[in-house]
């Protein structure tokens, strides 16, 4: 989440009275996260997440998430769909962005999660896979493998300014991978970013996922590998406590067992993970506004998970 677009109380109350949601006590900006603007917004009668939708978000691709977002719920899942007007309608226009009022959801997200935590999380994200089976929406994947080589060659020798030879480095890594990628997995709909910030819990147990906005067709291990790279680490890309990657796993399996081929894929679907969430944040570190409310994330913390995945495949 972040604050791109801003918009003022008066804005904001006038919005707000398309909705019965009772009227405006306070918003405040969001500044975690890149994607989108995010506004955390109490009313007298509840609290929700205003969230106007920027550039890396299509208007086109909304219906998709918020068919996916009401297919999960109606499934009793625990995602935050977006809440319709006195008409009826969900997706808004605001300060000329697409915008939906959002319900809140309590819980926490934890910056240190537990195995037990990482358990829980990986359970819920084969919850939310065996329950998109029967989802019939289509997207394809705007941040998929079939991206990578030309977000690479946008940010080309620029790269080379985050780290002397980054550009060479994430050239050839992504070769390698290209040249393996396994195309015959399972695949489905899958949420495509479920790092910890995504996640919120109360104590063990998971009581929300939010940020479906890079939700797509792909292969289902690919998620529970981008989620590994994201859990099983720190901050800064030094592996966790291996007991918190090896939960995740068994956690995801304890609802849906993996495969021979999807375990064996897995290293090299992280290794994928790896470029691609190097690539998007080198990006955002090169071409972020000076003056966006927004915290740029570490592209080189992915550039050491990637070296690890390499190492211990």
């Amino acid at each position: 989440m972040a604050v791109y677009t801003h918009v003022s109380a008066e804005t904001l109350s006038t919005f707000l009275a398309r909705y019965d949601v009772g009227d405006l006590v306070s918003a405040k900006g969001i500044a975690e996260g890149v994607e989108n603007s995010n506004y955390l917004v109490d009313t007298t009668r509840d609290r929700f997440i205003l969230t106007l939708y920027e550039k890396r978000v299509a208007a086109g691709d909304l219906p998709y998430f918020m068919a996916l977002l009401d297919h999960l719920a109606a499934k009793g899942l625990p995602v935050p769909p977006a809440i319709p007007d006195r008409t009826g309608t969900a997706i808004q226009q605001l300060e000329g962005r697409a915008a939906c009022l959002i319900r809140f959801l309590t819980g926490v997200s934890v910056s240190h999660p537990t195995p037990e935590q990482a358990r829980a999380a990986g359970a819920a994200m084969a919850q939310m896979h065996v329950a998109l089976e029967d989802f019939t929406g289509d997207r394809p994947n705007s941040m998929g493998i079939a991206e990578w080589r030309p977000l690479l060659d946008r940010c080309g020798t620029s790269l080379d300014t985050i780290q002397p030879g980054l550009f060479a480095r994430l050239d050839a890594a992504l070769a390698d991978v290209e040249s393996a990628w396994p195309r015959h997995l399972p695949t489905g709909a899958i949420h495509a970013d479920l790092f910890p910030d995504n996640v919120l819990m109360l104590g063990d147990r998971v009581t929300g996922l939010i940020d479906f906005y890079f939700a797509a067709t792909d292969i289902l291990a690919y998620d529970l590998a981008i989620m590994h790279s994201a859990w099983a680490f720190d901050g800064a890309g030094a592996p966790a406590d291996a007991e918190i990657g090896k939960a995740l796993y068994e956690g995801y399996e304890s609802v849906r067992p993996l495969s021979t081929d999807e375990r064996a894929a897995l290293a090299l679907l992280a290794r994928g993970a790896c470029i691609r969430f190097l690539l998007s944040r080198a990006w955002d570190w090169l071409n972020t506004p000076a003056d966006a409310l927004v915290t740029r994330k570490d592209p080189l913390a992915y550039l050491r998970r990637l070296e690890w995945y390499e190492q211990t495949a």
